[in-house]
């Protein structure tokens, strides 16, 4: 089973800009279709963006596109989430999360391997 820690969390001003990254361990990033999930205090979880195990497409929630670039490393067996133009409703708990089915989906629970989250704070 893949092992996956976030890190790259912080604060920052409306505007500015934040690189989240996923280390994969236990397993070969290139097996599995990777995803960034949010999750803001009171609201339910979210997808933001999916890159397919292949490398050959990414998948954004309307909130991201434009803003948000999902992309990975296979030498470095990490996944990133370069944001930009950041906004106060941007402000979450991030998880990556690994499926390693065929097809990326937009749901959660097709995802078999999530890290512990990591804090993005947008101020306005």
């Amino acid at each position: 089973q893949v092992q996956l820690a976030e890190s790259g969390g912080g604060l920052v001003q409306a505007g500015g800009s934040l690189r989240l990254s996923c280390v994969a361990s236990g397993r070969p990033l290139g097996n599995y279709n990777m995803a960034w999930f949010r999750q803001a205090p009171g609201k339910e979880r979210e997808f933001a963006a999916a890159i397919h195990w292949s490398g050959a497409t990414t998948y954004y929630e309307n909130f991201a596109k434009g803003r948000f670039t999902i992309s990975r490393d296979t030498a470095k067996n990490t996944v990133y989430l370069q944001m930009n133009s950041l906004k106060p409703e941007d402000t979450a708990v991030y998880y990556c999360a690994a499926d390693s089915s065929q097809y990326v989906h937009q749901t959660g629970s097709f995802y078999e391997a999530w890290g512990q989250g990591t804090q993005v704070t947008v101020s306005s």
